[in-house]
């Protein structure tokens, strides 16, 4: 997609194809009505704009919009739309063995036991085991930290995304 056909979207097509790139609403609609954007830079600016002035409820939502790590059956159903991209972002979990597997499970349910939502890693580019370090590492984390960094790992994952609706016209 060129900025140019981003802009002459309708808002209910923007609002589609910006959803896809990140699950809040609030920051969805902000986008959307921040068009017409100059070019790609102006676009990753304002997305890093109203990304800051997220809520914690804000990120809760968006945490919604992803599959847990290694999930694939949930990422065949609840997330059909960006099921291209998130299978992408998690490729290295696709080629984990069964213990990693299954460390990853046990330890997604731990941390959403603990933080009351899914855990959040930028995944790409990373192995299974990488992953499993990363939810480990996190999980002793107080939910009032794990917030942060997990909406922190969201904006990434957003980045890449508006990257990916782009064509990888952004970085």
């Amino acid at each position: 997609m060129t900025i140019h056909k981003l802009n002459n979207l309708s808002e209910k097509e923007a609002f589609d194809e910006l959803v896809k790139c990140c699950g809040s609403t609030n920051w969805v609609n902000s986008m959307v009505a921040a068009r017409p954007f100059n070019d790609e830079h102006e676009l990753l600016e304002k997305a890093n704009i109203y990304w800051s002035q997220a809520t914690e409820a804000d990120g809760l939502e968006a945490f919604k919009h992803h599959p847990k790590i290694g999930d694939i059956s949930s990422l065949e159903k609840k997330f059909a739309n960006t099921k291209a991209w998130a299978g992408n972002e998690q490729q290295g979990v696709a080629t984990a063995t069964k213990a990693v597997i299954e460390q990853l499970a046990q330890g997604n349910q731990d941390y959403e036991d603990k933080f009351g939502f899914i855990f959040i890693v930028c995944a790409t580019g990373k192995s299974a085991a990488e992953v499993l370090d990363l939810l480990q590492a996190r999980l002793p984390n107080d939910r009032q930290d794990e917030i942060k960094i997990a909406m922190a790992e969201q904006h990434k994952i957003t980045r890449i995304r508006l990257g990916k609706l782009m064509g990888d016209s952004v970085d």
